[in-house]
């Protein structure tokens, strides 16, 4: 049974910087591409980052670029979002989700394209 179990979330001043993790159990970790989306409060789902099976190709929100970094280490079974210059709208639940996507350097953005999501984490940016 695949699972994604985020970790690192919490309550962080605005220009602060947090660091996200989220461990996968029950896959072929090296096989899939990874993504974080984001919901805030009364807000729709929305993409953050993704990566590549391999971490050779990354993407991001254009409202998170240059201030968050999305990575991962596949003998960890494990991706990262290291978040900086936070800002109080980035407030919201961060999850992460996991394609099976092997030996395709594919990027994926549409959360319609992922098939396994973890449960999230609360990230609270205060002004």
């Amino acid at each position: 049974q695949v699972q994604l179990v985020e970790s690192g979330g919490g309550l962080v001043q605005a220009g602060g910087s947090l660091r996200v993790s989220c461990a996968a159990s029950g896959l072929t970790f090296s096989r899939y591409a990874m993504g974080w989306f984001r919901q805030a409060l009364e807000k729709e789902r929305e993409f953050v980052a993704g990566i590549s099976w391999n971490g050779a190709r990354t993407d991001y929100a254009d409202s998170v670029k240059g201030r968050f970094t999305i990575s991962r280490d596949n003998a960890k079974n494990t991706v990262y979002l290291q978040m900086n210059s936070l800002k109080p709208e980035d407030t919201a639940v961060y999850t992460c989700t996991a394609r099976y996507a092997p030996y395709s350097e594919s990027v994926y953005i549409d959360p319609r394209q992922y098939t396994n999501w973890g449960q999230g984490t609360q990230i609270t940016v205060s002004s």
